[in-house]
């Protein structure tokens, strides 16, 4: 197999397999020389599938999502804005299974109706009904963006969506090896971690408990000040409304773990099945319930986890506190009208042929 050179570090093929087959862990900078290798398209797909396989396999160390992520980062086009401190994105890593609409994608209108900058970093229906993109672009927003003008967005409307495949064109090496490969490689957790905008705010959610820590973990790696990330016991990759939600929360430097319920917020459960869509449409159809604040589920589930942003955020003190500001602004309009005023901004930039 190929040894290949790549930013003065020198990358064997053969050599990582064989160590990743063993069940040792890569140094940073042999991770990171794998990572350039393969977003540089500098790697077959069989050796890169191989070497996907069997990192997964021996399962991955902080140490190589960190080093994975950064990589994936330098290769993105970022969003450049004077002053990002502030900007949240709320994102999951799919893979739940659970067929719901889009939530965290409704929350962006509650974040930036309650103040919130938010820079939702997604893309298309991979493994749900309604990827975020599907749902956005079914209430009319225009998602070619170049990266200065989702910047202008995030000014304007406080949301910007940063549309992935135009912030990561380097995936193009990658997502073919995805496809036939069919099975999770370490690229499904990266997608959070490595937003162009470089929030320091996140609340993420992920499709396995034991993925919680390692997150957390990896988001204070990479210089995050407030990250909340969530799994709930019901398997989703939010805070649940069915369910207990498992949550560790990295703030002033420092992780700590708990487990929060909707009745501590007031909040009544409701069952999965009442939130699950087939289609963007049905998706939309929820959304509009929710902000249009219609008494259901997906009104109460949107509440909660904008509650949980919006503390995230920093925007208040705590839960409770995020909790009662995203009623108000559902109640008061301000939420929905958002969705025409993020719309009709992308919609300038649309280019006519």
């Amino acid at each position: 197999m190929a040894t290949l050179f790549l930013k003065d570090l020198m990358f064997n093929v053969a050599e990582t397999l064989n160590q990743l087959i063993n069940r040792e862990n890569l140094s940073p900078e042999t991770m990171g020389a794998f990572m350039t290798a393969l977003m540089g398209g500098q790697l077959t797909a069989p050796a890169a599938a191989a070497l996907l396989t069997a990192l997964r396999a021996k399962g991955e160390t902080l140490e190589e999502v960190v080093a994975a992520a950064r990589v994936m980062s330098d290769f993105s086009n970022h969003v450049e804005v004077a002053d990002n401190s502030q900007f949240i994105d709320i994102v999951g890593t799919g893979g739940d299974g659970a067929s719901t609409f889009n939530i965290s994608t409704t929350c962006l209108f509650v974040l930036a109706a309650a103040g919130a900058k938010v820079a939702k970093h997604g893309n298309r229906s991979v493994s749900s009904k309604s990827g975020s993109a599907d749902a956005l672009e079914a209430l009319g927003a225009n998602l070619i963006l170049t990266p200065e003008q989702v910047g202008q967005c995030i000014e304007a409307t406080g949301i910007g969506f940063m549309f992935a495949p135009n912030h990561h064109p380097a995936m193009r090496h990658v997502a073919p090896i995805r496809r036939e490969l069919g099975v999770r490689t370490v690229f499904n957790i990266l997608g959070p971690l490595t937003n162009p905008a470089n929030t320091e705010h996140t609340l993420m959610g992920v499709f396995s408990k034991e993925l919680l820590v390692l997150m957390a973990k990896a988001m204070q790696a990479l210089g995050s000040k407030h990250v909340l990330v969530v799994h709930s016991e019901d398997g989703m990759d939010e805070v649940s409304l069915s369910a207990p939600t498992f949550v560790c929360e990295l703030k002033n430097n420092e992780l700590s773990e708990y487990t929060i319920t909707p009745e501590q917020f007031g909040l009544t459960r409701a069952p999965m099945s009442e939130l699950k869509v087939d289609n963007p449409q049905e998706s939309k159809a929820m959304l509009l319930a929710a902000l249009n604040n219609q008494a259901c589920a997906a009104r109460d589930i949107v509440i909660l986890n904008s509650g949980v942003a919006l503390y995230t955020a920093d925007q208040v003190d705590s839960i409770e506190a995020g909790i009662a500001l995203a009623k108000e602004v559902i109640a008061s309009g301000q939420a929905l009208a958002k969705v025409k005023i993020f719309a009709d901004f992308t919609q300038q930039f649309v280019i006519h042929s």
